[in-house]
């Protein structure tokens, strides 16, 4: 078996959109998701206004974070378990509900933090079932020889929805106000609930897949940490998610707003160019062949640091706009990489809780990050703070990839001849 196929990359993305399915689910998902990235850019521009406190925007983070603790595991045994469609159709109207809610509060002036806090704490609740629901189903929906290929279009729709989201939501809060873009939001999650319900049930499979399937939590957690790819893989997100992301979403908005001084038009604009270094991210990983995928992370590793330095020292929109360009490529590369390497070697009946387990290393340690980087950033100051989070992250990600290096590439070619095998076999 040869490293990659002969494919071009817009064949590759023809074949795995051939599969009616799939292709369905990432027209839903690409109008949800756009509608969903608005309403982040609104929400973190309603906080300039509620707040000038980097700790207290980290509090909305660890409000949404700490349920994904609590309930995430749960989420991935029932998306091992129950019809995969169902839990995502059931959160989709949870999030309507809050979008809307969240609406008609900055319509009417009567937003509050606690409200945002109160909000985001329900929407983790609802992402702690989405998330592990939502993984496990793209390898449903394809076969296996195009799973690589289509969690890099499910990766490119993510990134490329956040690259536009947040600049049209720039453009509609200047026309129509804050308000419109939690409408906007809500009204898009219907397009992703029509693509649900057009799915296929999932197929039954063999009385032993079946059998694991209605195990519990320890069996996902075991297979992690006998897996040590997928338990590199975990702790290369982790150490993205510490160091890296409270940069890029939580202080964003003030580092915009209070270090280089910019309005709501051009932190929209910041939001989309880091968008666009995540979707180019994304789009590679559609040509990188397995025995290049560790020099790319090392790459992708030394740029996110470079970038986090360069966003220390900026003082002008171009130079922080390029930061965060080459920032966003290595972290959508690294994520990228990490999360195919995780689902090739994922067996079908753990797959959801694979999948939460690689969501907490996100979602359950985002909360914590988000309190304490940005705490530091009130202490030490902004500039000074990212200096800091560089160097920390490199000296655990480097690490991290040089001492995981031949064990990454070399089993994760050989089990992507075979995705559901077991560690060893």
């Amino acid at each position: 078996m040869t490293d990659e196929p002969t494919h071009s990359v817009p064949g590759k993305i023809r074949i795995a959109l051939s599969h009616g399915p799939f292709m369905r689910y990432m027209a839903g998902e690409a109008v949800s998701m756009t509608g969903t990235w608005m309403q982040v850019m609104a929400q973190n521009w309603v906080m300039t206004y509620l707040t000038t406190s980097a700790m207290v925007l980290g509090m909305v983070n660890f409000a949404a974070g700490i349920p994904m603790i609590a309930f995430s595991m749960i989420g991935g045994v029932c998306a091992d378990r129950y019809d995969r469609r169902g839990i995502l159709l059931a959160t989709q109207v949870v999030q309507i509900i809050l979008a809307l809610l969240a609406g008609w509060l900055v319509a009417s002036g009567r937003i509050q933090i606690w409200h945002v806090v109160v909000i985001a704490a329900i929407i983790g609740v609802s992402n702690s079932f989405e998330m592990p629901a939502a993984s496990a189903l793209v390898p449903e929906l394809v076969p296996k020889e195009h799973l690589a290929t289509a969690i890099a279009i499910d990766r490119s729709v993510f990134h490329g929805t956040r690259l536009i989201g947040p600049a049209v939501a720039g453009y509609v809060i200047g026309l129509w106000g804050t308000a419109s873009a939690f409408y906007l939001n809500a009204f898009s999650f219907v397009a992703l609930m029509a693509a649900l319900f057009s799915l296929p049930p999932r197929l039954p499979g063999t009385a032993e897949e079946e059998s694991r399937r209605r195990g519990g939590i320890k069996e996902g957690i075991q297979y992690a940490r006998s897996d040590k790819p997928t338990l590199a893989m975990i702790a290369l997100i982790g150490s993205i998610t510490v160091f890296v992301f409270p940069v890029m979403v939580v202080m964003l908005p003030l580092y915009a707003r209070n270090v280089l001084h910019l309005g709501a038009h051009h932190m929209g604009l910041l939001m989309g160019v880091s968008a666009f270094g995540s979707f180019a991210g994304s789009i590679t990983l559609l040509t990188v062949p397995r025995h290049t995928r560790c020099r790319l992370m090392m790459v992708a590793v030394v740029g996110v640091v470079v970038a986090m330095i360069s966003l220390a020292l900026a003082h002008r929109f171009a130079v922080a706009g390029a930061a965060l360009i080459l920032q966003s490529l290595g972290v959508s590369t690294l994520i990228g990489i990490a999360n195919t390497i995780v689902q090739e070697r994922a067996p079908n009946a753990l797959r959801g809780r694979v999948s939460a387990l690689v969501g907490l290393s996100f979602f359950g340690l985002m909360p914590f990050a988000s309190l304490g980087i940005t705490s530091l950033a009130d202490w030490v100051g902004m500039r000074e703070s990212l200096l800091i989070a560089a160097g920390l992250y490199a000296a655990v990600s480097i690490p991290v990839l040089i001492g995981s290096r031949k064990r990454i590439c070399e089993e994760s070619g050989k089990n992507a001849e075979s995705p559901n095998a077991e560690p060893g076999k």
